[in-house]
This record gives C-alpha cells, structure tokens and sequence, in this order.
C-alpha cells in the first residue's frame, strides 16, 4: 500500500478511492432494493402485510447485528477476499430474488442478501481507516460519509422508473448489476493490504455482546433510542405502501424517501458545528423532542387533503398532491432529528459505557437498530393491515367510494408513531437525570 502522507490533505492512495466507489455501487444497490422491499414481499411474493412485516423486520434486524461477527471472520481472511465473498453473495442473492419468487426460496436467497450485506460495513469502514492517516482520517471519513448518502439518494432516484417500467421484481436485477460491478473491481483492481494481527475473534465479539447486555444502563439506553430508529425505519417500513395506496402506482415514494438523505448532507454540517459545544445528550434530546412533530405532520396528509382538495400549487406551476406535501414535510423534519441525534450518539454511549472499556463495548453501539428495525416492520405490518390494507385483501365488487371508505382512518398509523416517538423523547429526558445523579453520587462516595 502507498505511504499515507502525515499532514492534512485531499491525497489518498488508490485503495481509498476503489473502496469508496465499491461502497457507492453497493449503497445504491442495498437502498434500491430496500426502499421497495415490501412492496415486493407482498405485490410479488404474496406475503401479507402482516407476514412481510416479520420477514423484512427478521431481515434488517439480522443486517444490524451480524457486521460485527462479520469483521472478526473478516479479520482473519483479509480485506480483498471479504470483499470478494461480500459482493460474490450480494450478486448472487439479488439476482435469484429477481428469478424466484416463491416463499421459501425468497427466504433463502435473503439470507444470501443479509450475509453478503453483513460484512460490507466492517470492510469497508476498515479499508477507509487503513487507508488514512490520523492527519487527513476526518476528512477521509466525511468523503466516505458523502459517499454513502450520494449512493443511497442514486439508488432510490433510478427504482421509480424500473418499478414502474417493467415490475418491482426487475429492481433486484439493477441491485445485482451495482453488485457485480463493484465484485468485479473486488477481484481485478482491488489488491491485498497491509493488515495487523488479528486482534478480535468471534469469542471476543461474543463477550462484548454478553457485557452490553449485562450492563443495565447500556441496555436502557438503547432502548430508548430505538424508538426514534422505530419512525426512521417507517421510511421503508410503511412509507412505500401508504403513499401508493393512497395515490396509485404512479406515486414514487421513492423520490419522498430521498428526502432525508438530502436534508442530512446540507444540514448535518452546520448543526453540528453549532452544537459541539453543547454535551452529546443535550443535542440527542433536541432531534427525540423535534422526531414526534415528523408523525404528526405525516398524519396530517389526509386532513390537508380534505382542505385543499387532491392538489396544492406552489410558484403557480408547480403541483403536489397534500399527502406528497405533508410527506415531504414530515420525511424532512425526520432528516434535521438525525442530524441532531446520529453524529452524538456514539459519544454518549461510548460515555456510558464502564470507563476504559469503551472500545471493547462499541462494536454493538448499534444495537438499537437492531431492535428497532425488528419492532418497526413488525409494527407495521399490522398497522397497515388494520388502516392502510392491501387492496387485494379488499372484498371482490366493491365501488370506488366503497374502496375509499377502508383507506378513511389511514393517517392513525402515524400518531401511532409519533407517540412513540414522544416517549422515547421523555424517557431520555429521564434517563439523562437518572444517570447523572447516578454518577455524582458514586463520585462523591469514592
């Protein structure tokens, strides 16, 4: 590998860069199939709400909780052939999904997803961290961060048009296609690098699990997080199939979820700057009191609609429908939470975690998004089978009005989630005062 110069620049060797455009292929194929990954577990495959809700909550939970037993085996591999083994198992995952559609097949070819999936981030992150100095390891890691989002929004701008052109089934085919191009720089582009000695095993990650969940406040915390992750994940969870319910195929609640990334990249900047001074929980509990207003402005869609009628014009040529409108608004409100809440959280549980041992208990600081994504999707399911049912469930015969009757109270899914969030917000309130009496008291004691 190249020697990193030791002082400040935009110079990174070529490994740096190959990984950086990997992971973009890579963001933008897992986001392209994300955002539409429910729609396809039940207009393809013929789960129900319910059914798709477990499935895909099972899934990006696991896609969460594996990346750190991932790393470790990564560890002792190497970098190129983790890589190789990553896209090898995305390209082919995503491809069968756009073959076979049966249940049990699908299931299977998920997991292939969710393994492939599972080592992305620990080789990636790790390639950007070996390929960077401690002079220029800030600005490498914001390129990498640019990176992701600027995948992330590509993915889901390109699965409108192939969603709607030829069928959500043909959207895996494109996943696999990014896949299989970031495989093939993998294998005949990509060389070996340096690595130190192994320094984590499956045993080690093991431990810092069974630490994480032996420590109550750790625990605690990551609970209460969960239940700002819960709404985010109702970007994929529910957003999708409420939008095209209510609007029709035409809709592109894939456009509506590149809302947040796009709020993210502009915002997150000058708000954490403007807020470094502040302690890590005070900004947290800014973005968990800002997330409920984000539910209620979605909630609200139906009642604008019911004031403004099915258009709103801005500029006097521009037209929204009211639900596109208050989705836009809320989706954007959710963006500004993040960026008060994502770039602290790590520092504040890196805080509670017992003092020295930060290290060892931070490769499941995420733990909380495997809890949320599992209880999110879960709880969406049902949701949008008691407000938003699938159309298909629908009795045969029915008129439109008699359609439109079933789709009446569909706003209530998302006061159910802003209360969610408003709890969430309270708890850490209370955590927050807890803990630091807590700590004082232990301090005046010792």
């Amino acid at each position: 590998m190249n020697t990193i110069e030791q002082k400040e620049s935009w110079k990174f060797p070529k490994e740096f860069w190959l990984a950086n455009f990997m992971e973009l292929c890579e963001r933008a194929a897992y986001y392209g199939f994300f955002i539409v990954l429910t729609l396809y577990l039940t207009d393809i495959v013929g789960f129900t709400d319910k059914e798709t809700g477990v499935v895909a909550g099972i899934f990006f939970a696991l896609l969460y909780f594996f990346p750190p037993f991932a790393g470790a085996i990564s560890d002792k591999i190497g970098f190129k052939n983790g890589l190789i083994l990553a896209f090898g198992f995305l390209t082919i995952g995503y491809f069968f999904l756009g073959i076979f559609h049966s249940k049990i097949l699908v299931i299977v070819f998920l997991s292939v997803v969710l393994i492939g999936g599972s080592f992305i981030k620990p080789l990636i992150t790790g390639t950007v961290a070996k390929t960077t100095s401690d002079a220029n390891k800030a600005r490498g890691f914001s390129l990498f961060y640019w990176v992701v989002n600027i995948g992330a929004f590509s993915g889901k701008t390109v699965v409108p048009s192939i969603r709607q052109g030829i069928g959500i089934e043909y959207v895996n085919f494109f996943s696999a296609g990014m896949s299989l191009l970031a495989l093939l720089f993998a294998l005949f582009i990509f060389k070996p690098m340096d690595t130190s000695p192994v320094t984590k095993t499956i045993k080690d990650v093991y431990i810092s699990l069974n630490k994480i969940l032996s420590t109550p406040r750790l625990v605690i915390l990551t609970l209460i997080v969960s239940g700002f992750w819960i709404i985010q994940h109702q970007l994929y969870a529910t957003m999708p199939k409420y939008v095209i319910r209510l609007l029709g195929v035409e809709a592109k609640p894939e456009w509506l979820a590149n809302v947040n990334p796009l709020v993210v990249v502009i915002f997150v900047v000058p708000i954490t700057q403007l807020f470094k001074k502040f302690k890590a929980e005070t900004a947290m509990l800014i973005g968990m009191v800002i997330m409920p207003i984000s539910g209620i402005a979605m909630a609200f869609s139906q009642s604008l609609e019911a004031i403004t009628g099915p258009e709103i014009t801005f500029f006097g040529s521009i037209v929204f429908h009211p639900i596109t409108v208050m989705m836009i608004i809320g989706i954007g409100i959710q963006g500004l939470a993040e960026c008060f809440i994502s770039p602290r959280f790590l520092e504040y549980f890196a805080l509670q975690a017992p003092k020295g041992e930060e290290g060892v208990y931070m490769g499941f600081s995420h733990l909380h998004s495997f809890v949320s994504a599992l209880a999110g999707f879960i709880m969406s399911g049902f949701l949008l089978d008691a407000y938003c049912p699938d159309p298909k469930t629908l009795p045969a015969g029915l008129t439109e009005l008699q359609k439109a009757a079933y789709y009446t109270d569909a706003h209530v899914i998302w006061y159910y989630f802003a209360a969610i969030a408003a709890v969430a917000a309270v708890a850490l309130y209370i955590y927050k005062v807890v803990i630091e009496r807590i700590d004082k008291k232990a301090l005046e004691q010792w």
